[in-house]
């Protein structure tokens, strides 16, 4: 049992076999319906192995797909917190040790693994497929809605949203983000091959850009004399990379650096002869030069800088340049939600990840107590 990705126009095609080397037909139908729902390639291969762990259990307990029910889904969490996993974790402190000593799957994953679980149930449900009760139903929780703390619908109690929680699920512990220090960042840049990962990489740290946004960015979409950078909703990125939000959204960049270095890879590095509206391509001098950079790439250039300036940590990604930002300006006194404006998150959730690495309410309280007064900002 694995999953097959195939490269194709646009993106991959994906696929669950058996160990016959048989496409399991009911996945795919649902990987397309997640691709026809605009999901992005990463997306519904993260699903797909997903389910890859939902039928090694039904392998494992002698069931079909269409026989799991509440009662035997129970038995689904147990055999998730034995499977080991097939990854190095990001951070060290996500790992778990199982019974044989190897590592197994962190509570995240699992957690997102019954989601993808409910969510293929929910479809064959709709698609008549399946009789039953989803085995990982919604259930209404009145007292996750009493938390104060919590994002709350616009209109209140008058919102026809209701508090809801997943009958199974981990406990989940709430982790701190990990941005990286001045020293690192410094160390980073120094180590830096090209122009091009230069300016790719100011944009994510001086412009909070996810990695997928910054690959995805089209020559157009750069205003310089606005000093802005415009974000766009596209699917046209041949590696797959796409934003991950579906809302539009602009971004201002006041730091001289950031958009000087766009344009001098612009320039005087990007292949000129190219016609990719990209702005990022490979480079270099062999064929795939004006090809646009995906994912895969950007994670090696980062490691090997990282790894060259000596501060290569298992949680250290370019995904961290994002969160560097993050903290770096609600420290600063960014409100919660201009902040939430410029990440580009759907709930100020999201953007209270962030917050709780400075309060800046506990923090004056706390300067308050001790008798010293003033705004901790």
């Amino acid at each position: 049992m694995r999953v097959h990705a195939t490269g194709g126009v646009g993106g991959r095609e994906v696929r669950l076999v058996d160990g016959d080397g048989e496409t399991v037909e009911v996945v795919a139908g649902y990987l397309r319906y997640l691709g026809a729902r605009g999901c992005s390639p990463n997306t519904v291969r993260s699903y797909a192995y997903d389910l890859l762990h939902l039928w090694r259990f039904l392998e494992q307990a002698g069931l079909l797909w269409d026989d799991l029910r509440p009662r035997s889904s129970m038995d689904l969490l147990t055999f998730l917190r034995s499977e080991p996993t097939g990854s190095r974790a990001q951070r060290l402190s996500l790992t778990t040790v199982g019974p044989t000593g190897a590592p197994t799957l962190s509570a995240a994953t699992i957690n997102r693994i019954l989601t993808g679980v409910s969510g293929f149930y929910e479809w064959a449900i709709t698609t008549e497929r399946y009789d039953a009760a989803n085995p990982n139903e919604r259930r209404p929780d009145p007292a996750w809605g009493r938390v104060t703390d919590r994002h709350q619908p616009f209109a209140g109690e008058a919102s026809r949203q209701r508090p809801q929680r997943r009958t199974l699920k981990v406990r989940q512990p709430q982790r701190l983000p990990r941005p990286m220090s001045e020293e690192q960042v410094t160390a980073l840049f120094a180590k830096l091959a090209c122009l091009r990962d230069r300016a790719m990489l100011l944009l994510m740290l001086n412009g909070g850009l996810r990695p997928g946004e910054a690959l995805s960015l089209h020559l157009e979409d750069v205003a310089y004399g606005r000093r802005r950078v415009f974000v766009r909703v596209r699917d046209d990125h041949p590696g797959g990379a796409r934003q991950k939000s579906r809302s539009e959204r602009v971004i201002d960049l006041f730091e001289v650096d950031t958009l000087a270095a766009v344009s001098d890879y612009v320039m005087t590095e990007r292949p000129s002869e190219s016609s990719s509206p990209f702005v990022f391509l490979v480079g270099g001098k062999g064929p795939r030069r004006s090809e646009p950079l995906g994912y895969p790439a950007l994670a090696r250039l980062f490691s090997r800088a990282a790894t060259r300036a000596g501060i290569r940590e298992p949680w250290m990604t370019p995904h961290s340049l994002r969160h560097t930002h993050a903290t770096a300006m609600w420290e600063g006194g960014m409100r919660e939600l201009t902040l939430q404006r410029r990440l580009g998150h759907a709930s100020v959730e999201s953007t209270r990840h962030y917050t709780r690495v400075a309060d800046h309410e506990v923090t004056a309280d706390y300067r308050r107590a001790l008798g010293q007064g003033g705004d901790a900002r």
